[in-house]
């Protein structure tokens, strides 16, 4: 079989990886994939993750399987259904589905009409307008771009003052382009944060483990929102009773609802939630793909294959009969440029990284890099490189992390010291 995958950057890393190790495919192929892809997949630097045409040629050229598209940018602009009118089998949802991420104001909206728990929330379209709302109402409060910003168009709000700001960076400013025209302004959930994933073929559901992301630029949840600087797996706050209720209360209703909507949701469903004290869980946000960087430690932590679930849901035969398991704990610390995430600096010499190769249950996933005229790898983004590793808990998924985490050097290089603190702080507790 052959698996060609869209994109470049850590998740895909992680994904190609995975796959690479399925018995069942002879070959890896990735557009536009990356330098350090290179040694699992074939890759093709000149086709772009928004190349839609591109991608579906290379599809037909190489007689390929199944696409498992990684980026949303991609699945928004309606490549999944390009691919599959090309009678490509594709991993990922329809421009229709994609809405879900594509646009904050369309997924509250598709909540409130299904009864999905959410924070309560306002769309504003005029700057003016959502001025007046944040003058008026008690803060703190949150406010989002409506559309695609890179998982960085999210202001948490503390002030009026601060959403005043943010409002004017998104609306006038454009700091994230036509994504911010319109924005989502809403209440500030409390509890903790959660990532859940399912697998669907648009009527089947198979639900992988849960994760925890580290969005915040710096450690203790300070600092502006990032695309994630790390992530752990499992979510201690995700327990039996609690992944009940996620499934009854969110995945299955978001499913079902798609599909009664005409777009029935085929790919992973990526619920961004806020676990409430009490244990009921609330959506922060959809997204129709793989998270990044969360899908680094659940790739390391899989046991089993993976690909005949993206297979099966890309055809419409998902088993739900996963052979899937998982080990016990992985971390992952993502290393960023100087100016993350406002800006970043490339170029930058990277050290180390045989380290990361040497060490046992340690994968270094390359986020942005690409390879210098020396044949070094260099700087090429705002996130560098996952360092992910496993372990049989937390502390030793850490410690193991950590350990390569500061043998890597580059110039201005940055990263959080407390990813996987709230799971320390429980296994210490109990």
């Amino acid at each position: 079989m052959k698996v060609l995958v869209v994109g470049g950057g850590g998740r895909e890393h992680a994904l190609a990886w995975k796959i690479a190790q399925s018995p069942q495919v002879d070959r890896v192929l990735a557009a536009p994939g990356s330098d350090a892809m290179a040694g699992l997949a074939e890759c093709f630097p000149a086709i772009a993750s928004g190349d839609l045409e591109g991608l579906v040629e290379l599809a037909r050229e190489q007689s390929v399987d199944l696409v498992v598209v990684g980026p949303e940018d991609p699945l928004v602009a309606g490549l999944a259904d390009r691919l599959r009118d090309a009678g490509v089998a594709t991993f990922g949802p329809s421009a229709g589905a994609s809405q879900l991420e594509g646009s904050k104001a369309f997924a509250k909206a598709f909540m409130d009409r299904h009864g999905i728990p959410t924070a309560e929330h306002r769309v504003f379209d005029r700057l003016e307008e959502a001025r007046a709302y944040v003058q008026a109402q008690a803060c703190p409060c949150v406010v989002k771009a409506d559309g695609l910003a890179a998982g960085k168009g999210v202001a948490m709000c503390e002030t009026a003052e601060d959403a005043e700001q943010a409002l004017q960076e998104m609306m006038a400013d454009r700091r994230f382009g036509d994504a911010g025209a319109s924005v989502v302004v809403e209440e500030w959930l409390q509890g903790e944060e959660a990532s859940y994933y399912a697998l669907s073929d648009g009527e089947r559901i198979v639900t992988l483990a849960a994760a925890q992301d580290h969005k915040r630029a710096l450690d203790g949840d300070r600092g502006e929102n990032t695309g994630g600087m790390g992530a752990y797996s499992p979510a201690p706050v995700v327990t039996e009773e609690v992944e009940r209720r996620i499934r009854e209360r969110i995945v299955d209703p978001a499913i079902r609802g798609m599909a009664s909507e005409g777009h029935p949701y085929v790919g992973v469903l990526f619920v961004g939630l806020m676990i409430d004290p009490s244990g009921d869980p609330y959506v922060i946000e959809f997204n129709v793909r793989f998270g990044d960087p969360e899908t680094q430690p659940l790739m390391m932590r899989m046991e089993g294959d993976l690909v005949p679930l993206l297979v099966g849901a890309a055809r419409g035969q998902l088993p739900v009969e996963s052979h899937l398991n998982w080990g016990e704990t992985a971390v992952c610390v993502v290393l960023a440029s100087a100016g993350y995430p406002r800006s970043s600096e490339k170029g930058r010499c990277i050290s180390g990284l045989e380290v990361g190769s040497e060490e046992g249950g340690v994968v270094v996933f390359h986020a942005g890099t690409r390879m210098s005229e020396q044949g070094d790898f260099e700087t090429n983004g705002g996130r560098v490189l996952g360092v992910t590793a496993r372990g049989r808990d937390i502390t030793e998924a850490r410690e193991r992390a950590y350990a390569v985490v500061e043998q890597i050097q580059f110039e201005g290089a940055q990263w959080r010291q407390d990813i996987g603190a709230r799971a320390l702080d429980r296994l210490t507790d109990s």
